[in-house]
């Protein structure tokens, strides 16, 4: 004979007045009674349990740059010149990231060799790594600003 054949009859089958039914024992489901009995998960929890946090912006106002590492340029040179989108001279190499369709470099990596990239913008230590090495950034909307002051 099972547990529930021998409690049959019994109002609470061994569980006690509220135990066995619905959310009892558990202080209620989810988030029930964070503003009373369960209040301490809420101050002690990171994040805000209640009202509004934050915002996000509508997809359509987000403005996504296309980016490319200073590591990634000199690991694609080869094949950057074969697209055209570069070209290299005896001690020079002339990179138009911005014909490539890159809105923005980044400073991760190690330049190892001379060289002139053109492109809208450009993150300081990145233009920093290309000139110690001997090279120069070009960023042309600051050239045009710079003549027409």
């Amino acid at each position: 004979m099972g547990r529930t054949s021998k409690l049959r009859g019994k109002r609470t089958h061994g569980r006690g007045k509220k135990a066995g039914r619905g959310a009892g024992k558990r202080g209620g489901r989810g988030n029930a009674g964070l503003h009373k009995h369960k209040y301490m998960t809420t101050v002690k929890m990171k994040d805000p349990h209640f009202g509004d946090y934050g915002f996000r912006r509508h997809f359509s106002l987000l403005v996504k740059k296309n980016t490319i590492n200073l590591a990634e340029v000199e690991e694609r040179l080869d094949e950057i010149i074969l697209e055209g989108f570069a070209e290299k001279s005896k001690n020079l190499v002339t990179v138009d990231l911005g014909k490539m369709g890159v809105d923005k470099l980044l400073g991760r990596g190690h330049v190892r060799m001379k060289m002139k990239i053109v492109v809208n913008e450009a993150s300081e230590s990145a233009i920093r790594k290309v000139q110690k090495a001997g090279g120069e950034v070009v960023i042309p909307e600051t050239e045009e600003s710079e003549r027409n002051d």
